[in-house]
């Protein structure tokens, strides 16, 4: 729990945990002659007071930062999620995304969420068009009707609201923007708030994305710019737009130009998020923000594929996308660590959250396996996390690539056709 001077949500919060595990202190009488029960009894007590004493502040409240709190708090380790925005509704979380078995759903699992996760995603999602600026079909992939085993899609905002309803109430404070962390001489660190709220806190994760504040305590890494992504949104297609709804399907399409990508993708409310993605280029980004500017670039496509601009709710929106350097990491410090965008951002090809979730699941593991030593748990979970993110950064790399090259439509059919099985070789 990372606590300090009173916050916004009233009292001061270490007082507020000790109440709340003061009944975890009482020993009572022990039983003469039952030694070993006393000693696990104090064992007990030991890790008991060493949740009380270890302070944990969580920068940034995404799917990431949100997976890790959960996690700690199954394992009874308590922490403070800082989170920018006002609430959980005050902006738009964006599109859905597809969970993978070995990453953002083994995550779930970890935090007892799996039941849910089904009850809330969408199998049907999987469903997958790959088309040419003609729309002539270039890839159909039609996942098995009902099935969960592969990588079934689920809203954004379905999936972070699943992550907060699990936590107790207060495990969010709203509207604490970070703006400064500094190592205090005794160890952990001091933040600030933009607003000039302040609290300490002996373990400090970020979680806060691409523009991390925590970042910079560990590594000087820089961004790189590699493309440009515009959104638009479509709001109930099937009734007003159904035509659209029709071409977009259940699931994602992709059309495939030259440089140039036009995608669309179903929501479970309904509605359709429609994406460009252009290479970087120096134009300034409000070139994008004109439905007429965009429907140029895609001259000479079919009209049913540049209808999905023309039906937009509002103006488009643009931004660009940024990565860190292929292989970044950081020498160990005491009490500090990152996950997700803030520790290895990537092109947005499918593995963001994915390994944002399975970043957090692990560090909560290590953490919880070794709560009288984070240091440890963080060093071991960092030495895991550079291993595993190098192979997964690389291929995110050559995939975004691929996807906005001159042969991209060619190269996505070679990458998405099955490769014949080779022979045994004869004896």
């Amino acid at each position: 729990m990372c606590v300090g001077e009173p916050d916004s949500r009233g009292g001061d919060l270490r007082a507020a945990q000790r109440h709340r595990r003061r009944s975890r202190l009482r020993l009572g009488p022990f039983p003469d002659g039952q030694r070993r029960a006393t000693v696990r009894r104090i064992h007990k007590i030991q890790r008991t007071v060493t949740e009380v004493m270890m302070r944990i502040a969580i920068a940034g409240g995404g799917l990431g930062g949100l997976t890790l709190a959960r996690i700690l708090h199954r394992h009874g380790i308590d922490a403070v999620v800082y989170e920018r925005e006002a609430s959980r509704s005050a902006r738009s979380q964006g599109g859905s995304l597809d969970l993978h078995p070995e990453s953002g759903q083994r995550a779930l699992a970890q935090a007892g969420l799996a039941g849910r996760f089904r009850s809330e995603a969408r199998p049907e999602g999987e469903e997958h068009r790959i088309l040419d600026p003609a729309g002539r079909t270039l890839v159909h992939h039609t996942p098995q009707p009902g099935s969960f085993s592969g990588r079934p899609e689920i809203d954004r905002a379905a999936l972070r609201d699943l992550l907060l309803d699990s936590l107790p109430g207060d495990t969010v404070a709203w509207q604490h923007r970070l703006v400064a962390a500094t190592p205090r001489p005794d160890g952990g660190f001091g933040l600030t708030f933009d607003g000039g709220h302040r609290a300490d806190c002996d373990v400090l994760i970020g979680a806060d994305g691409a523009r991390s504040v925590v970042r910079p305590l560990l590594t000087d890494a820089k961004l790189s710019y590699v493309a440009t992504l515009v959104e638009l949104s479509i709001s109930d297609a099937d009734r007003r737009h159904p035509d659209l709804a029709e071409l977009v399907g259940p699931g994602n399409l992709w059309c495939i130009g030259v440089n140039q990508i036009l995608a669309a993708q179903r929501l479970g409310d309904g509605g359709i998020r429609v994406g460009i993605s252009l290479r970087a280029d120096d134009r300034h980004l409000d070139t994008y923000r004109s439905k007429r500017a965009l429907l140029d670039m895609f001259d000479g496509w079919d009209s049913n594929l540049t209808a999905l601009v023309e039906a937009g709710d509002s103006a488009p929106t643009p931004r660009r996308i940024e990565t860190l350097p292929i292989g970044t990491r950081w020498a160990h410090q005491s009490g500090v660590t990152l996950i997700g965008d803030a520790a290895h951002l990537m092109p947005p090809v499918g593995e963001g959250a994915n390994q944002a979730m399975l970043d957090a699941a692990e560090l909560a593991g290590e953490l919880a396996a070794n709560p009288a030593d984070p240091d440890s748990a963080i060093q071991a979970y960092e030495e895991a996390m550079f291993t595993r993110i190098h192979p997964i950064a690389e291929m995110s790399a050559r995939v975004q690539a691929m996807m906005l090259s001159p042969t991209a439509a060619d190269d996505i059919i070679r990458f998405f056709t099955p490769r014949p099985t080779e022979p045994a070789p004869a004896d």
